[in-house]
Order: structure tokens, then C-alpha cells, then sequence
């Protein structure tokens, strides 16, 4: 079976992206974070079978210039099955990230969408079923 094994994204601040996803993740932790010599920092983050590669900006990038999601290439947001959604969302209000898009009540998921400091998207997912055919059921 194929499955995703890690996403690699530039982030403006690494430090800010680990707290995020040490909210949405609990059980992610730093497996690596390195800033080599004349070279740009770098950190994985996640358990032992997923994770993300966070980087810096390269050195002769334009950090200022931010995404569109939706509009320019690139990621339009990333999505995370989680458990206890709603714990999840309250610690993310508390900490002041934002809410993303709006979601409709589904029979067997529950979905939030947050923006993280470098407003990125994510998409959270809680699964109230096993059944690929109700787990997938687009409603």
C-alpha cells in the first residue's frame, strides 16, 4: 500500500511551525534540526513512521513573498488525521491561530481548518469511522 511518508515545505520560521504542530501532533517530536554552515536551517518533525521536513528560505530567496493558496502553485494546505478534534481546536484558539474555511457537519468525520503564524492551511480530520466507504464519504 502506498502512503505519504512526509511533506518538505519551506516555512519563514521554524520554530513557530514545531509549535504548531506540537498542538495538532502531540506524539511528533524533533527528530533532527540543523542549521549546517553557510547553509539554511532544516528540522523533521514527526513519530517514527511520518514527518514533515521543515527548511528556511534558501539563502538567496525572497522570504517576504508569501503563498496564495489556491492561487499560486505550491501547497494549498496539508491534512492531519488527528484525535480529539475539539480538544485540539480549543488549544489552538487559546493559543491564537486562526480558523480556516468553514466545514459542513459529516455523519461519520469531523474536519477543522486552521492557519498556522505563516498562514499556512491545515486541515484537520477526525475519523468516527474505520470504513473506507463512510470514512470517504463525500456528503
Amino acid at each position: 500500500m502506498t502512503r505519504i511518508e512526509h511533506a518538505n515545505i519551506t516555512v519563514p520560521d521554524i520554530d513557530a511551525a514545531i509549535s504548531f504542530l506540537k498542538i495538532v501532533a502531540p506524539d511528533f517530536e524533533v527528530r533532527k534540526d540543523e542549521k549546517p554552515s553557510n547553509s539554511y536551517r532544516w528540522a523533521h518533525i514527526g513519530n517514527e513512521d511520518y514527518y514533515f521536513a521543515l527548511q528556511e528560505p534558501h539563502l538567496d530567496a525572497d522570504p517576504k513573498k508569501r503563498l496564495q493558496p489556491y492561487k499560486n502553485y505550491g501547497i494549498n494546505h496539508m491534512a492531519l488525521v488527528v484525535s480529539k478534534l475539539q480538544e485540539i481546536e480549543e488549544t489552538l484558539l487559546d493559543h491564537g491561530y486562526r480558523r480556516g474555511i468553514d466545514t459542513p457537519i459529516e455523519k461519520h468525520r469531523k474536519r477543522a481548518y486552521f492557519l498556522d503564524n505563516a498562514d499556512f492551511e491545515w486541515e484537520l480530520v477526525e475519523y468516527l469511522s474505520e470504513k473506507p466507504s463512510e470514512k470517504y464519504l463525500y456528503e
